[in-house]
């Protein structure tokens, strides 16, 4: 691909070794825990274009948690950018301990992954700072010596493609490629006891029907609602015969309570009980998860289990990726839409609404679908 030119016009990519060289690469996905595994499938495909690469992932305290648990990742920073999270105490002197420690770890290349209502420029800086020889990213502008290899980003006002693609696409622009474009995600057999021990301590009964409802959001704007969340739950026991696990962070545990009281019966609470991979290993026992549009759905399409999303219409590349799937819309209230008026737009405005009616409807079809399944195999 062409370089970026520098500002007295010589391109900087020309001094440096090509991106086949590289073999010690610094990923920069700064964002959230869904979009660490959106970019699985980016970070196979710069492992397989070269033998022995070695990756380390550059991320927030909320994606490092599942960082672990991919297995093409080999090393992970954890750090807070303020130009990405609003964290306390990471002002500019962390950010220079940040520049030093990249620096110390002698990375010969690193790529900056970012959706597109994200600015790219200031973690280019970083690794300009940190003398990082070349640097792939997405810039709407020219981003001259702060990357080697500039990528003109085409989605200026809304996204227009799924954010896996948009990954995908970054890394094919040197070189890396995948034939396996899922999702990535381990789980270990020991998290999996745990999980179905938990369930059966709590009465689950796992020979019957039953989903996961993970009915937390990290944004109010996603949040689909414990009144909304609660008539689809009275619906699934009461009509459908099937059992409801709440799962949540500890700090959503109350929100959950309040849903299992408002169904009672055939709803158990266990949101808080669990350890991040414990929780990664219940979402691959479960038959169906119904979420909002938040990090479980991209867990349950990297270990293949089927999801319904109330998806709020924010972020329309955000949809489950290669598993089988429902995705219903609702709209976020006036108070809580982006500032920014170019993101407000939404390209699938007609899409299904995610009445309760409806929700409870995809719950069943995709049990159904997965019962079958199951007696097929």
């Amino acid at each position: 691909m062409k370089t970026a030119t520098t500002r007295n016009g010589a391109a900087r990519g020309a001094e440096t070794a090509p991106w086949h060289f590289c073999r010690n690469i610094l990923c920069v996905r700064p964002d959230n825990l869904g979009d660490v595994l959106m970019t699985t499938p980016a970070f196979r495909a710069l492992k397989e274009a070269v033998p022995g690469r070695r990756l380390t992932l550059l991320t927030s305290s909320a994606g490092a948690g599942i960082a672990c648990a991919v297995p093409e990742i080999d090393a992970v920073i954890t750090f807070d950018l303020p130009w990405v999270q609003t964290p306390e105490g990471s002002g500019p002197d962390r950010v220079m301990e940040l520049v030093q420690q990249l620096r110390g770890r002698q990375f010969d290349g690193a790529v900056i992954f970012n959706v597109q209502s994200q600015n790219p420029l200031p973690s280019a800086l970083v690794c300009y700072l940190a003398g990082i020889p070349r640097v792939l990213g997405y810039c709407r502008e020219n981003p001259y010596q702060l990357m080697t290899d500039w990528v003109p980003d085409p989605e200026v006002l809304v996204a227009t493609r799924h954010e896996v693609d948009r990954q995908l696409d970054l890394v094919a622009a040197v070189g890396s490629r995948t034939a396996d474009r899922r999702l990535s995600l381990t789980v270990s057999e020991t998290a999996r006891r745990q999980a179905g021990e938990a369930l059966r301590n709590a009465g689950v009964r796992t020979n019957e029907p039953w989903v996961v409802l993970h009915a937390g959001v990290s944004e109010a704007k996603r949040q689909y609602g414990a009144a909304n969340f609660s008539r689809v739950a009275r619906r699934l026991t009461e009509e459908k015969g099937c059992q409801v696990v709440l799962t949540g962070s500890a700090a959503e545990q109350e929100n959950a309570e309040a849903i299992r009281q408002a169904v009672g019966k055939n709803v158990y609470n266990l949101a808080g009980a669990f350890s991040l991979d414990v929780f990664v290993a219940l979402i691959a026992q479960a038959p169906v998860v119904l979420s909002n549009n938040t990090g479980p759905v991209h867990i349950a399409a990297a270990v293949g289990t089927p999801v319904v999303v109330a998806y709020a219409r924010t972020n329309p590349q955000h949809t489950p990726w290669m598993v089988p799937n429902r995705v219903l819309y609702f709209d976020v209230p006036d108070p809580l839409r982006s500032r920014n008026v170019l993101l407000q737009q939404f390209p699938d405005a007609a899409g299904p609404e995610a009445t309760p009616d409806a929700v409870v409807q995809a719950v069943e079809e995709l049990l159904s679908e997965k019962i079958r399944d199951i007696c097929i195999h």
